[in-house]
């Protein structure tokens, strides 16, 4: 495997820790880092085709504001951090992309946060987290 880690970053504190222990991580192993964005996104096969239309102007939308307001100030505050790092900013279910991402970069590990919230919704459906520690093809670290 590649020395290529995998943090996921939702612009939440949780999501800093995530990078910033796999920042210090790769320090120690020599790694690069991806800084991984999911924004959900769930495709209806029962829209109109200009309601298709219009979702994909406002994907674009979301990404270039997914761009400038949560992985650019990052992305810059990590510029002199001593490790190699790069991004990426996808739509998809968070933890089935996140998994792609460590595919394609051919990880070794995935970083994620945590909130400690134990709301009804996680308890029912599980966290992201949870779910990623189920189905990831790596380590998974979760972040508290």
């Amino acid at each position: 495997m590649a020395n290529v880690f995998v943090a996921a970053y939702d612009g939440s504190p949780a999501g800093r820790r995530a990078v910033d222990h796999a920042v210090a991580q790769a320090k120690l192993a020599g790694a690069s880092v991806v800084v991984a964005h999911v924004l959900e996104w769930s495709p209806y096969s029962f829209l109109t085709p200009e309601e298709i239309a219009e979702r994909h102007k406002r994907r674009g939308e979301e990404l270039k504001r997914a761009e400038s307001a949560v992985v650019a100030p990052l992305a810059a505050d990590l510029a002199n951090s001593g490790v190699s790092v790069s991004t990426e900013i996808k739509y998809g279910h968070v933890a089935e992309t996140l998994c792609d991402i460590a595919k394609d970069h051919g990880a070794s590990q995935i970083f994620i946060g945590r909130t400690g919230h134990s709301t009804i919704v996680e308890r029912l459906f599980g966290s992201v987290a949870g779910s990623l520690a189920q189905i990831a093809p790596v380590p998974c670290t979760i972040v508290p």
